[in-house]
Formats: C-alpha cells, sequence, structure tokens
C-alpha cells in the first residue's frame, strides 16, 4: 500500500479569541481517501494546512508514518496541496505549470518530460500542454493543479476544496475523476468539504467536524446510517428530528423477540414523542426509562400511501396524516405530513413507474406512513426542550 498513515493528536489552534480547533484526534490510513467534512468555519481547513505545514498548532502533534512533522516546513513533508484557486502560474503553459518543480530540483530534460507527460495522461490533458492557463476550463485548471501536486510523487495529497468553483455537472464528473485518480496512484487523500454528497460519494472513511470538533468518524454508511448526535443528522443528508421520552426498554435477539437479561443483542425502545404518539425503534446502546433522546428518521425510510399497510409485525411504526406539501423533482417526491395536529414529517417516494394521469398523492390527501423500529435511529441525547 503507497501512501502515507498521519496522524493528528491533540491538535488545537486558536487565532486571538477564535477557537479554529479544540484538541482534534484523527487517524488516517494509509492510502485512505479520508474526507474532513464540515459547514464554513468549523476548523477543516486549518486542520488540513498544520496537516501541510501552513500552520502551526498551539498544543498537539501531527506524525506521517510516526514521524513528528511539525518542525518541517511544508517542502520537507511528503505531502503536497491542490487549492480551491488552482494557484496556477498564468505566464507558464500547462506543461510548465506541470514541470514547475521538477525544473527547481534540475531533474533531467529527458527524465523530466517522461513524467510531465505520463501525468498529463494521467489527468487526461496530454492534447493540452501548450495551452496557458487562461485558455482551458475550470475542469481542465484543476486537472493542472491535480497533476503539478502529483509529479513529486507525494505519499499524501491534501486537498482543500477543490472543486467547489466548479458548476454542480462539473463538479460531479471531476468527483469520478478525482476517484479514479485516487485508484491509480494510491496514495492518501485528504479531502476537504463542505459538501456532504462529495464526502458521501468518494470517502472510504471521512470525518464530520463543526465548531473546532471532530464529532463523528466512520465510513459513509455509518455517517448517515447511524449519526452520533443530532448535528451529524442534520448535517448529512436530510432526516426527521424528534426529542423523544423513552418509556420502557426490552432486549430483543436478531429476530426482534424479547430475550432474558444478559443474552441481548440489542434493545427495543419504545419513545413518547411529544404531538405524534409512542413509536418503536431498536438500539444497541441501553438508554433508560424518562431518559430524553434525539430520535431521527430519514424521509426515504418512510412508506407513504394512501391504504393502510396490511401487516400485523409489532415493530411497524404506522400514523396517519394530510398531505400538507408535496413537492415534486421528477424522480422523487418529497411529501410534508402534518401528522397528530401540527407535527410535520418529511416521506420521500421514488417514481418508480410510469402515472399516465400523474403522482397518485397530491395536497392535502389523507395517508398513511410506515416505517419499521430497524429504520429509525437514536442520535444522542435530545436538547430541544421536550417537556
Amino acid at each position: 500500500m503507497k501512501g502515507s498513515d498521519v496522524v493528528v493528536k491533540g491538535v488545537s489552534k486558536s487565532f486571538g479569541s477564535f477557537e479554529a480547533l479544540n484538541n482534534v484526534d484523527v487517524a488516517i490510513k494509509k492510502g485512505e481517501f479520508f474526507s474532513i467534512l464540515g459547514p464554513s468555519g468549523c476548523g477543516k481547513t486549518t486542520l488540513l494546512r498544520i496537516i501541510a505545514g501552513f500552520e502551526n498548532p498551539d498544543e498537539g502533534e501531527v506524525t506521517l508514518d510516526g514521524i513528528d512533522v511539525l518542525p518541517q516546513p511544508p517542502n520537507r513533508r511528503q505531502s503536497n496541496t491542490v487549492f480551491q484557486n488552482y494557484a496556477l502560474f498564468p505566464h507558464l503553459s500547462v506543461f510548465e505549470n506541470v514541470a514547475f518543480s521538477l525544473r527547481i530540483a534540475k531533474t533531467p530534460e529527458n527524465k523530466l518530460r517522461t513524467r510531465v507527460n505520463d501525468y498529463l495522461k494521467l489527468v487526461q490533458l496530454e492534447s493540452h500542454a501548450q495551452k496557458k492557463p487562461n485558455q482551458l476550463s475550470g475542469g481542465q485548471k484543476q486537472r493542472v493543479a491535480i497533476a503539478r501536486a502529483l509529479i513529486n510523487e507525494p505519499s499524501v495529497l491534501l486537498l482543500d476544496e477543490p472543486l467547489s468553483a466548479l458548476d454542480a455537472k462539473l463538479r460531479q464528473h471531476m468527483l469520478i475523476e478525482l476517484d479514479q485518480i485516487h485508484d491509480q496512484i494510491g496514495i492518501t487523500f485528504i479531502y476537504v468539504t463542505h459538501d456532504q454528497q462529495e464526502a458521501l460519494s468518494v470517502s472510504d472513511r471521512l470525518a464530520v467536524m463543526n465548531l473546532g470538533k471532530v464529532l463523528q468518524i466512520g465510513t459513509p454508511h455509518e455517517i448517515y446510517e447511524s449519526p452520533r448526535d443530532e448535528f451529524v443528522a442534520r448535517f448529512i443528508g436530510e432526516t426527521n428530528l424528534f426529542d423523544a421520552r423513552v418509556i420502557n426498554v426490552t432486549p430483543i435477539d436478531n429476530y426482534g423477540k424479547p430475550v432474558p437479561l444478559g443474552t441481548e443483542f440489542e434493545f427495543m425502545a419504545e419513545l413518547d414523542i411529544e404531538d405524534l404518539g409512542r413509536i418503536k425503534v431498536t438500539t444497541v446502546d441501553k438508554v433508560q426509562p424518562d431518559q430524553i433522546v434525539c430520535f431521527t428518521i430519514r424521509p426515504e425510510k418512510i412508506r407513504i400511501s394512501k391504504e393502510k399497510p396490511a401487516t400485523k409485525r409489532e415493530d411497524i411504526n404506522l400514523f396517519q396524516g394530510d398531505v400538507d406539501e408535496p413537492i415534486y423533482s421528477g424522480f422523487i417526491t418529497k411529501f410534508y405530513v402534518k401528522c397528530g395536529g401540527n407535527m410535520l414529517i418529511k416521506a420521500i417516494k421514488q417514481h418508480a413507474q410510469y402515472y399516465d394521469e400523474g403522482p397518485d398523492i397530491v395536497w392535502k390527501d389523507k395517508v398513511f406512513l410506515s416505517w419499521s423500529a430497524n429504520d429509525g435511529y437514536i442520535a444522542g441525547v435530545g436538547n430541544r426542550g421536550y417537556t
């Protein structure tokens, strides 16, 4: 496996009274495509700059393959950075932009040309070698910046929101190309972004940050399906989020059947949500009766229908409501359904078949919402004032 292990331990950084990072711990594996995800101002770029050597932490350590790199300047670290604004030399051709560091190192001309051509081929820019940056599209400029960062064969490539200046379709195309480049090169990629879809699409693992802290690290599946707290649940995708009071907790086996204490695999919790009613949810963490928890259910996990579902399963949550707002988006419709008075629940229905007369569920229809106890999740302790 190429690349380096990158370990950030206890890193804190303040700019005056502003605390950018607060005791951050991150361990990135060799050859991993690792994303740092969070809103603007959460500290993700500061963390990347500390790994690159452009900033020094107030506390903590950063190691590459176990070697402390904090005393080393950026040019002595086995890492290169791709910036958001490309940072290309406007007076140099594409070829010379990519060759720049090799010329500084006095690389023999024949070796230089071979390596530059190899990396231009990698980013599919062979036919643009003699163009100037102002003759290129945004996506092409970003490819030049990536080739220039890779040509010195770093063990870690740092990418600071490299696609944010591109339009949505080009961004998606470049994301696929970036993932393919990672597969071919095999080094460690650390990718900073505020775009959750980008991070979920390409990452082996990702860290979600907010207010200078790492809130959760995991695979895209773990982050999306099992958010650790309310912020992660809200930030990653769309969700329904409610404070709820725990009514009772029962240990169950893999088949949802009660078992004697001490042999349980997980728990079935019954929760009470104000203005909605009681629901059931499975959890691997034992919660306590009367505890206030944060319950989340993704809208695509909720089945919406005009007919009452014919099921006798005890783990199905079922509510009736009125369609308050349908939002048609072509392949899906998002429904806001008013249940239990003023409680709005989002449900998404994918259009898997053609309807001659339009959608079968429309505004003001009475509908049933249902979901399995396994599809909801307790995302930490509630804090929005359940009464």
